[in-house]
């Protein structure tokens, strides 16, 4: 346990740890889906914000703000996916400068199949916390992420 560590050292000790976690659950669920599935650990959640998004689509520049990341990269992202597949681009009738990601049927049977792989990685991976303690690490997440603000 760090909590003796003072305030300053805490939290920069926590960030560390965090960065660490973040290593090891992105390396142990990109080998688990690449083996099962062939997409990676980001491949699945830009899959799964779909899937879970009104419809199975959602504006790329909407996509690239849930992922962290800019629109370039979603669009980098999205063309060996659309390749195979798995999502395509939609664009709106009465604006063309919006384009649309959306989830294809085969793209949503994948993510729902790789969820299963995802949970048991996960559950494997944090050993059984209580849910009081998920939450409130989640909530922290959350806020580092700028989630819910």
């Amino acid at each position: 346990m760090i909590s003796t560590a003072p305030p300053d050292t805490l939290t920069t000790e926590f960030c560390l740890r965090l960065a660490r976690a973040w290593a090891t659950l992105v390396r142990r669920i990109d080998s688990a889906l690449g083996g099962h599935h062939g997409i990676s650990f980001s491949d699945y959640q830009l899959l799964l914000n779909l899937q879970r998004a009104p419809g199975g689509r959602l504006r790329r520049v909407d996509l690239a703000e849930r992922l962290g990341l800019t629109a370039s990269g979603v669009t980098r992202s999205l063309l060996p996916l659309e390749k195979i597949g798995l999502v395509t681009r939609q664009s709106d009738p009465r604006d063309a400068r919006v384009g649309y990601a959306l989830i294809t049927p085969t793209g949503a049977e994948l993510v729902t199949n790789a969820t299963t792989v995802v949970d048991n990685i996960s559950r494997t991976l944090l050993g059984g916390p209580g849910h009081a303690q998920l939450q409130a690490t989640s909530d922290l997440l959350g806020q580092i992420a700028g989630i819910g603000r």
